[in-house]
């Protein structure tokens, strides 16, 4: 655990010294937490605190004054918002269903049938949620036809994963994501001819066995399975997969024949998220 919340919320400049001895006087007449003794005099808000609980416990958590991140990264803004707290149910129930530490179980591809079924969002705010609980989590954008994960982690541009499939760099190319520690990205890079042959060459598994030697967690973001076979090619590779569908988008009966296709080639659907927005 990091300083006293008092000491990071008077370094933030949120709070001044001389409030200190106001606010404890404060939380032992009303039996209250620092913080939220520090509420009640309104001299901080709701926000400031959270932001420094986050601080006080290595939480990675960004703030709205953060620039270069996606305002979508929703677990990392809002960690106490509704979303955020789906995410890590998601996160719980892929722990027990998939990722139990053996290195064949350390990737999981996240599938939809068709586009705009809230794919990526979902990939992305995963990703946050397992590198807040400490995990070492690589996300790989694997949809080389419409990639969106560089416009989500604000990527400098780069070879990417077509570079790296295509032999032309190596893993120097995933990067760090700035303010949560843990969370690294590999984008999808300059967006390539072959995409499919790319996802299907050796390079792959090759690609795969640094990255489970190096993490905890990776999970791969693919194109829409009504589109190409992309991800199915992925998913086959990586042998698990949680199909993600859109309610009042997604027809039961794509997703179905779909999620059959990967079960025909040995994939485990470790899960099914209905999006709701």
């Amino acid at each position: 655990m990091g300083s006293a919340i008092g000491d990071i919320l008077v370094s933030r400049g949120l709070l001044r010294e001389d409030d200190i001895p106001r606010v404890i006087a404060h939380q032992r007449e009303k039996r209250l937490p620092f913080g939220e003794a520090a509420i009640a005099l309104r001299l901080i808000q709701r926000g400031d605190l959270e932001s420094a609980l986050a601080k006080q416990f290595n939480y990675g958590y960004l703030q709205d004054a953060s620039d270069g991140l996606s305002r979508e990264l929703v677990t990392a803004y809002k960690p106490f918002s509704n979303v955020a707290e789906q995410m890590r149910a998601l996160r719980g129930q892929l722990m027990l269903r998939w990722f139990n530490g053996e290195p064949l179980r350390k990737v999981l591809t996240v599938v939809s049938h068709q586009p705009r079924d809230g794919r990526s969002f979902l990939v992305a705010n995963l990703a946050v949620a397992f590198s807040q609980q400490g995990q070492r989590t690589l996300v790989i954008d694997g949809d080389l036809r419409r990639p969106r994960l560089h416009t989500l982690f604000k990527t400098e541009p780069s070879a990417g994963l077509a570079g790296v499939l295509a032999g032309r760099v190596g893993t120097e190319v995933i990067a760090q994501v700035p303010g949560l520690p843990g969370l690294r990205v590999l984008p999808a890079g300059t967006t390539p001819p072959n995409p499919q042959e790319l996802v299907g060459s050796p390079a792959l598994a090759e690609l795969l066995d640094a990255a489970i030697a190096q993490h905890d967690v990776v999970l791969i973001d693919t194109p829409a399975g009504h589109d190409c076979a992309d991800a199915e090619i992925l998913s086959a590779r990586v042998g698990a997969a949680v199909l993600v569908a859109r309610r009042n988008r997604t027809t039961l009966r794509g997703a179905g024949e779909f999620a059959r296709r990967l079960q025909d080639t040995g994939v485990a659907l470790v899960g099914t998220v209905l999006n709701d927005a």
